[in-house]
């Protein structure tokens, strides 16, 4: 925090008060500055500065479609520093509830496909790889790092050949559109001006229509009525225009669900394993039974229903 303050003192802002803001599940931290009435975020990027870059690119590529971004005020890209715009501390998470959930909802998917309009030039894609990539974070962090469970030959094979199956069937929809990757209610902001404020989406990808959506409606801090949920995902589907029909656009949407589910069935035991950050074990359960209930209604996942529930 030194150095912080010596670069603040270095830039003109000495001044400022300064109290931590929050930390997220990665190695940035954040400072609220105040002085009198007036309030900014400091990111510290330090711990890891090579997060500095896409965070401002994409920064700039969500303000060019009207997506609401925090104003960068001032960047040191060497030392991993910015002063943003600050959105204040109501979160979607904060503020949720069974009244406003539908409404609420709904802007937050008109921000998605908002997004969705972002110019993709240069962006990593979600392709095969990387999406079997992800899963495979369950396997190795989750089931035998975290569960200390010793796989069999055959529950590999298992593991291996459903997770290809959802690969395959993600790929299946639309592609190609901008992914922010970590769309949910703790990353949609309520400003104080009663904007929605989005923010932690320097990691965004090129990938399928349904991600982001599926991000937000079965978040992993929060859960919904079912029947809402595919009232609200086909809601998405009708806003943005695609032809297709309901069984297909919610077997997307199912599996792009499995998909990121079972990839942060990993990332959580991974946070707590690795990072030390056990905050997380909290979110497994509603994260698996996300992982449980959608792969209920398909035949053809019932072994990964049977591992997950055997172990």
């Amino acid at each position: 925090m030194n150095s912080i303050k010596q670069w603040l003192e270095s830039i003109g802002w000495g001044d400022w008060s300064m109290a931590v803001a929050s930390a997220d599940a990665s190695f940035r931290s954040y400072y609220r500055l105040t002085k009198e009435s007036e309030t900014y975020v400091l990111m510290d990027s330090s711990l890891m500065i090579e997060s500095l870059p896409p965070f401002v690119e994409m920064n700039e590529r969500l303000s060019s479609v009207d997506v609401r971004v925090p104003h960068i005020i001032v960047k040191n890209m060497k030392l991993g520093y910015l002063i943003l715009e600050d959105f204040g501390n109501t979160h979607y998470l904060d503020v949720l509830n069974t009244e406003n959930y539908q409404a609420l909802y709904k802007k937050a998917i008109d921000e998605i496909i908002k997004m969705q309009r972002s110019d993709t030039k240069g962006l990593p894609l979600y392709n095969k790889d990387f999406l079997r990539f992800e899963m495979d974070l369950m396997q190795e962090w989750y089931l035998e790092k975290y569960l200390n469970i010793t796989l069999t030959a055959e529950e590999k094979n298992t593991i291996d050949t459903i997770l290809e199956s959802i690969a395959n069937v993600a790929l299946e929809q639309p592609q190609g559109v901008f992914v922010h990757r970590d769309y949910h209610s703790r990353n949609i902001m309520l400003t104080p001006k009663g904007e929605i404020g989005i923010i932690d989406f320097q990691d965004a990808r090129v990938g399928a229509v349904t991600y982001d959506l599926v991000s937000l409606l079965k978040d992993c801090y929060i859960e919904w009525d079912k029947d809402e949920i595919v009232k609200l995902a086909l809601y998405y589907r009708d806003a943005v225009g695609l032809d297709v029909d309901n069984a297909t656009f919610i077997k997307w949407f199912d599996f792009m669900g499995l998909q990121r589910h079972i990839k942060v069935l990993g990332i959580f035991a991974r946070l707590h394993l690795r990072d030390g950050k056990s905050g997380y074990l909290k979110d497994i359960p509603l994260t698996l039974k996300y992982v449980l209930d959608v792969a209920s209604k398909y035949p053809e996942l019932s072994g990964l229903v049977s591992l997950l529930k055997s172990v």
